[in-house]
């Protein structure tokens, strides 16, 4: 997969199918819209082309930019893009000036001029442009003219729940891993860099590694326990992982912290992969060290059930 950061860098293509949207999680409705995309680019001799934007317009366009949290970094949403098969990405950088374009010089200068556009795949409510003018309604009116044909996905449903971006992260906020999960089509995951930690889980039998993310953009699930699948050099390890405060030791800065069992190596710098597979339970206060001790193992217990 090819991945432009620039769109002079482009150069125009015989028979574009096409996609625009930020696609963030690449969740399974995304998936759909993939799925047709990589199938007629193929049916055609063509190339699949997602016109994606970063950063994600809410960040540009909304007072409350701060507060909103994505699924998936840049990075993480181009590795399941190749992983699906799409054969290129072009990176749009969202400005307030590119805010401010038409909907029709969208679609004339880029889509047309710059792409190539024979097939455009759009999700049913996919809206673009200044004050949002562009959606299926006015690119099936101006398809005609630019010798293009607009395919509309649908509303996908997983036992009759919309799929959406939103949905998700509400699902994640709440600890609902097990549902956020189903809608993505595979299990939610952080990346991170293994950092120094103040090593109380050590001196209780649980050595853990905390864990630093770099994009502070990045949703994490609500704070709690968690059973997790952590790849560390490739391999693959079971363990249980706690977000939050830490309010039996008197914690005052929210940590992400990772038991890997039957691990000993130090690891320290190293970036890690986690998977979340489905939650614990939420963060408690425990009355003693030694009732958060009996805890952890009961913790352990039923993590490696789930991890079966």
């Amino acid at each position: 997969m090819k991945v432009f950061d620039q769109i002079d860098a482009f150069e125009k293509l015989d028979y574009s199918v096409v996609t625009i949207g930020t696609f963030d999680g690449i969740h399974l409705g995304h998936q759909a819209i993939l799925k047709k995309l990589i199938e007629d680019a193929r049916d055609h001799n063509g190339k699949s082309v997602l016109i994606t934007f970063w950063p994600h317009p809410r960040f540009i366009l909304s007072k409350n930019e701060n507060k909103l949290k994505l699924l998936t970094t840049f990075d993480e949403k181009v590795d399941l893009l190749d992983e699906l098969g799409v054969d290129i990405v072009l990176k749009i950088a969202f400005t307030p000036e590119f805010s401010n374009s038409s909907a029709d010089q969208f679609v004339k200068d880029i889509l047309v001029d710059k792409v190539g556009t024979k097939q455009l795949f759009i999700g049913y409510n996919h809206h673009f442009g200044n004050n949002r003018e562009g959606n299926i309604d006015f690119l099936r009116k101006v398809a005609p003219t630019y010798d293009f044909k607009v395919n509309e996905i649908s509303k996908q449903e997983i036992d009759h729940v919309g799929i959406s971006s939103t949905k998700i992260r509400d699902t994640l906020e709440s600890g609902e891993i097990h549902l956020a999960n189903s809608l993505l089509g595979r299990n939610y995951s952080i990346t991170g860099r293994v950092v120094d930690g103040n090593k109380q889980g050590r001196s209780i039998g649980f050595p853990t590694a905390n864990i630093e993310i770099a994009e502070a953009y990045k949703l994490l699930p609500a704070d709690g326990s968690y059973a997790v699948r952590v790849t560390v050099k490739k391999n693959v390890y079971k363990g249980m992982l706690n977000i939050g405060f830490k309010p039996t030791v008197d914690g005052s800065k929210r940590t992400i912290e990772v038991h890997l069992f039957n691990f000993e190596q130090n690891i320290y710098t190293e970036e890690i992969k986690v998977e979340f597979i489905k939650a614990l339970r939420k963060e408690l206060k425990f009355n003693s060290i030694d009732d958060l001790k009996i805890q952890l193992n009961k913790d352990k217990e039923a993590a490696l059930k789930l991890l079966r």
